[in-house]
């Protein structure tokens, strides 16, 4: 089977860091297979060289990648980041692709969701097959997390691309385990079969020891004697953070709990201006991602949340939940969306999102738990994640799906 990957966001480990459709690759590589990505050199998280030439093609790990220049942008919500997926398309639709070996499967993955038409005339140029992989719901995200009308143009013409996508695929994929929900709602009389295929891990990444870690409890004065509830990741909006922070003030009286918070965004210096008088909360600047690790084995307890949405129903995959898992920790979620993974490794609990009082609840439940009931959680996601969500594991599921469409 020769494998064609198109999107334009695939970053291998030469760009700063390894997207998962570079993991899969190497793991279609590894079973015998030919890979090549087609991607853009435009990714506001990737570091690039700037290239003379519009298409560049070399290898990476036995993978072919052809690296198409295009229009940069700063801003992910920006004009220039939509003129940038055109400018993507028009490339693709006239790039030099007789240099690759004919493809017998073509993977689209999004964003961006308008690369889909031009995998729907490369099928039929090339009598392959066709899978349209969603990593993020659009245009339903544009709708329930950034505010645009229903009725706007390009969410329109949007919903009319990825419903086109749906009817002409041979397979749908997606990293969020109930993606069927939505393909499937409504009167859209869609037959293509809908598979979860979720994002995995390198075991590798965890087992590389950090040299030395800038977490340590001495140097930040983090009491040694309190129940510790540890955040890492971004402080915006959809993290859905206001919540404990609202938690965090009403239990600053209460001398048995601590809580750090590690990361940055647009919020924290309202998080932390909120908290001044609090003496329970310590705010931590971002890291790099090896260091996390050091930090969260400082937590007794793990805490992720998400705002009440729409896009939730539909559930999750996200990269945070890996680190967590791997740290061996319980974790408590404020979710309301469709669950998986920590119920799945029996490795946490569930409350409501947005509500303050079921996290204080939560916690004063969880407090007084034995602590070997806490450790056996912890050691549950760990083992889970590790028996499930390896990339290989995830990539031997991916091609028993593509096996299956001959």
């Amino acid at each position: 089977m020769n494998i064609w990957i198109i999107s334009k966001y695939a970053s291998s480990r030469i760009n700063g860091f390894e997207s998962r459709l570079f993991s899969l690759g190497n793991v279609f590589v590894k079973r015998g297979y030919s890979c090549s990505i087609i991607s853009s050199d435009s990714n506001h998280f990737g570091i690039y060289p700037k290239y003379k030439n519009v298409y560049n093609f070399y290898s990476c790990d036995q993978i072919n990648v052809l690296r198409i220049r295009t229009f940069k942008y700063l801003s992910t919500a920006s004009v220039r980041r939509i003129i940038s997926w055109l400018d993507f398309e028009v490339k693709l639709y006239f790039a030099p692709l007789n240099k690759l070996l004919k493809p017998d499967v073509i993977i689209v993955s999004s964003l961006s969701l308008i690369t889909i038409l031009n995998g729907i005339r490369l099928k039929k140029i090339y009598g392959a097959k066709l899978i349209f992989e969603i990593r993020d719901i659009w245009p339903l995200t544009l709708i329930k997390e950034g505010g645009w009308s229903k009725n706007n143009l390009f969410v329109m013409l949007l919903r009319r691309i990825e419903l086109i996508g749906y009817k002409n695929s041979d397979l749908i994929v997606g990293t969020m385990p109930n993606l069927a929900g939505h393909v499937y709602q409504g009167s859209r009389q869609i037959n293509t079969r809908c598979v979860c295929i979720p994002f995995g891990f390198d075991l590798n990444f965890f087992s590389v020891e950090t040299s030395q870690s800038i977490h340590n409890k001495k140097f930040y004065n983090i009491p040694g004697d309190k129940f510790i509830i540890g955040y890492a990741g971004s402080f915006g909006l959809t993290n859905g953070l206001d919540s404990l922070i609202d938690c965090i003030i009403q239990m600053e009286s209460d001398n048995r709990f601590f809580f750090l918070l590690l990361g940055e965004g647009a919020n924290k210096l309202k998080y932390q201006e909120r908290t001044r008088l609090s003496g329970n909360v310590l705010f931590l600047p971002k890291c790099d991602r090896r260091e996390v690790a050091s930090f969260l084995e400082l937590c007794d307890l793990l805490y992720f949340s998400a705002l009440k949405s729409e896009v939730w129903e539909y559930g999750w995959s996200p990269n945070k939940l890996i680190d967590y898992m791997m740290a061996g920790k319980p974790i408590l979620a404020s979710y309301s969306g469709y669950k998986s993974m920590i119920n799945e490794a029996n490795s946490g609990f569930f409350v409501e999102a947005e509500n303050p009082i079921e996290i204080e609840r939560a916690l004063n439940r969880i407090i007084g738990l034995p602590k070997s009931k806490l450790i056996e959680m912890g050691a549950n996601g760990k083992n889970w994640l590790i028996k499930n969500r390896k990339w290989e594991v995830v990539g031997d599921r991916y091609i028993e799906m593509l096996r299956s469409l001959f």
